[in-house]
């Protein structure tokens, strides 16, 4: 009995569509908070910004990233579950350090506005 393995090009390419447009959702989303809180300079929209309206598109980047990483090993002939086991811990870190990294941007930018992020001193 012969076994014909048919890697997951669907799930690749539905995790790429999921992480590119919850990638557009994040972004209008962010542009749209920070223009605001621009306007306003009040802290209550810096304080929920990061909030379900944020987090939302990011946890649909981080599902379309492991998706798009899981179908990617699995291509070059490994099962699912060693594919999952090495996207899902790497996209969960990486997404964990990222918002990490974002709220700490915020953080900067509410205590001295965008003048505080000098990205010169970092070259």
């Amino acid at each position: 009995m012969e076994y014909y393995y048919n890697p997951p090009y669907f799930l690749l390419v539905a995790g790429l569509f999921i992480s590119v447009t919850s990638g557009a959702a994040f972004e209008a989303t962010l542009k749209s908070s920070v223009g605001n809180w621009a306007k306003s300079r009040s802290t209550r929209i810096l304080a929920t910004m990061k909030g379900p309206q944020l987090l939302l598109p990011f946890l649909g980047i981080t599902i379309g990233v492991c998706l798009f990483l899981a179908s990617g090993v699995q291509i070059f002939g490994f099962s699912a579950a060693i594919a999952y086991a090495i996207a899902l811990p790497l996209t969960v870190l990486t997404s964990l350090l990222v918002w990490y990294q974002l709220g700490r941007i915020l953080t900067q930018i509410e205590e001295g506005g965008s003048e505080a992020l000098d990205l010169d001193s970092l070259v």
